[in-house]
């Protein structure tokens, strides 16, 4: 992850969390890169079919259906139909709220 040297700006990739479960956990690079990749594989099935992913201490993921709407081409003004979508919503604990605010 990060560490107080850099900048808060700084991304923390799929690759950082693979070192950091190598580092923390005893485990061999290959081992710890297909245990991340599993847990992600997991989640995003998991989101696919419609279930809610609930992290206790973390949070809540949910997929929700945008319904079509009217819009407006900004460059000439045009109206246009927005095409009805799915999205990803994540909604943090209270628990992750208050560590991110030093409670």
């Amino acid at each position: 992850m990060t560490d107080s040297s850099e900048k808060a700006t700084d991304t923390t990739t799929k690759a950082h969390i693979i070192e950091s479960v190598y580092n923390l956990e005893g485990f061999t690079k290959r081992q710890s890169a297909e245990l991340v990749a599993l847990v992600f594989d997991t989640m995003k099935e998991t989101l696919a079919k419609g279930t809610k992913i609930k992290i206790s201490g973390f949070g809540n993921f949910e997929v929700r259906q945008k319904n079509p709407r009217p819009g407006r081409n900004p460059q000439t003004g045009q109206e246009i139909m927005i095409e009805g979508r799915r999205i990803l919503k994540f909604k943090p604990s209270q628990i992750l709220k208050d560590g991110l605010n030093g409670e």
